[in-house]
């Protein structure tokens, strides 16, 4: 189960230079902060040590449970998609009113109970109740990625964001390594590593408990006084019209504002895209990467735990995703015209890869496969959130996010319902993989429908121009040189 990728910490600060006075944390050195964000990277890389987490899925179909395959697809996994979408809302909302830190401490004891209950737990209903506490741990990601915008003042934001989120994805890489590296060349059992993986969130619990609380967040905990180190935002803004109304009531309005405006900005069109790329795709990618490691024990069942080569996989599709995202950073063209081809083209990409997963006997194809189907998913992530974010505030860019997110994560546990839900078609994980291929092609031809549609109105809307160039190019009078006149022109013209 890959860990998810949280959004808010990639949004870009909103606040620039522009003459006003910075604020006096900005001015006067303060190494505390370089401390406390150095902390903060080093908990984010060590409570991603997971190693057994690439190995969860085989070592419930393997001798230590000997649960069945169908109890797995059709009555386990669900549990997650259902909890994370009950979890997601309310998480939200307590990180931002609690200030992080016990959200934090939460995500930390639900760890401590997945790998209690994998260790411990022998029926269907303790694997049901490892999936809830994880759909926690899921949700509480929003917790560490936005906890660095409290230690940090506007102008450190994108640089800070980008720290952390690396500590994360370093953590995941050495954490698939090392799961790899222990069963393949140490022969360390399943159970073993499981244990390992208890000691390592039993320590990042010990971590968790020596971060700073802060006494601001985005959208409750903001301060009043102008000694904020922060300058002032679309929340700031908005509290100050409603200053009058007392602390209740800013709340209130101050959301109320908030939807309206997300409301009149839906009008716009890459907003309004890439949004539901985020909804519509990210539903189709998390769902094939809860069911992927089941698709392998389909594909290449063994009892040796050397030949299972999930760590590794999961190490190589973590290190092509960050790769694919740096190299997003540097694809330079015209978004409003390529946006609904580039996507369209991906996704069709995706939906190859998905039928050649799900057709192929070679295990060696089907992780590759896998592996550039991250990737390519990876690579659009950075691009979709600067296009989200690039016209909205701080606290807005957050709200949009997580909207994106609750709508994905709903459309997904639709999905789990109809298809792999043993209450709805209960589906083994070959015939949901040909539904997801077939998801995910109608997808494409969605965008590259929307892509031609685009392409003919620009077209239409540049032909009218060149044609009115050409009759102002026409209409110009045409002066003859000097050194080309006849004298008889210029007795005449005199």
């Amino acid at each position: 189960m890959a860990p998810g990728i949280m959004p808010l910490s990639c949004c870009r600060a909103m606040s620039k230079n522009d003459g006003t006075k910075k604020p006096a944390s900005e001015m006067v050195p303060d190494q505390r902060w370089k401390l406390q964000v150095f902390y903060l990277c080093f908990y984010g890389f060590m409570t991603q040590i997971r190693p057994g987490e690439s190995f969860i899925t085989p070592y419930l179909l393997g001798a230590d449970k000997n649960f069945t395959k169908a109890e797995v697809t059709n009555v386990i996994t669900p549990v997650l998609s259902y909890s994370y979408m009950a979890m997601l809302v309310p998480i939200f909302l307590l990180t931002d009113y609690l200030c992080y830190k016990p959200v934090l401490v939460l995500q930390s004891l639900s760890h401590i109970s997945i790998w209690l209950l994998l260790v411990l737990g022998t029926s269907v209903l303790a694997m049901q109740l490892m999936e809830f506490f994880y759909s926690i741990t899921m949700a509480a990601r929003i917790a560490y990625s936005s906890y660095i915008f409290s230690l940090v003042t506007p102008s450190r934001y994108q640089r800070m964001a980008s720290y952390s989120r690396s500590a994360v994805l370093l953590g995941v890489f050495t954490s698939s390594v090392l799961g790899q590296l222990s069963v393949t060349l140490g022969g360390v059992s399943f159970l073993t590593l499981n244990y390992v993986s208890l000691g390592f969130v039993s320590f990042g619990l010990i971590l968790t408990l020596f971060l700073e609380r802060p006494r601001r967040s985005l959208f409750f905990n903001r301060p009043g006084g102008a000694s904020d180190a922060t300058v002032p935002t679309e929340l700031d803004r908005m509290a100050g019209r409603d200053s009058g109304e007392g602390t209740r009531g800013w709340r209130d309005m101050v959301l109320c504002r908030m939807l309206q405006e997300l409301g009149a900005l839906a009008s716009q069109p890459q907003l309004r895209l890439w949004s539901l790329w985020w909804v519509f795709n990210s539903a189709g990618y998390y769902l094939m990467l809860y069911y992927a490691h089941i698709l392998w024990n389909e594909i290449s069942y063994t009892m040796d735990n050397r030949r299972v080569y999930n760590g590794g996989v999961d190490a190589a599709s973590t290190l092509l995703g960050a790769v694919a995202s740096i190299a997003a950073g540097y694809v330079k063209i015209r978004w409003t015209l390529w946006s609904e081809l580039v996507i369209g083209v991906v996704t069709a990409f995706q939906a190859g890869l998905l039928l050649l997963m799900n057709s192929t006997t070679n295990i060696w194809l089907c992780y590759a496969a896998y592996i550039l189907f991250r990737g390519s998913h990876q690579f659009l992530v950075p691009i979709a959130i600067f296009q989200i974010a690039t016209s909205l505030s701080k606290e807005l860019c957050a709200l949009v996010f997580g909207i994106n997110t609750f709508f994905a994560t709903v459309l997904k546990t639709v999905i789990t319902i109809i298809v792999a839900d043993k209450r709805g078609l209960g589906l083994s994980v070959h015939p949901q993989f040909y539904v997801y291929f077939g998801y995910f092609t109608l997808l494409a031809v969605v965008y590259l429908l929307a892509a031609i549609r685009v392409g003919v109105q620009y077209s239409h809307r540049r032909q009218p121009v060149e044609l009115a160039l050409a009759k102002e190019l026409c209409q110009l009078p045409v002066e003859i040189p000097a050194q080309e006149k006849s004298p008889e022109a210029g007795t005449v013209q005199a």
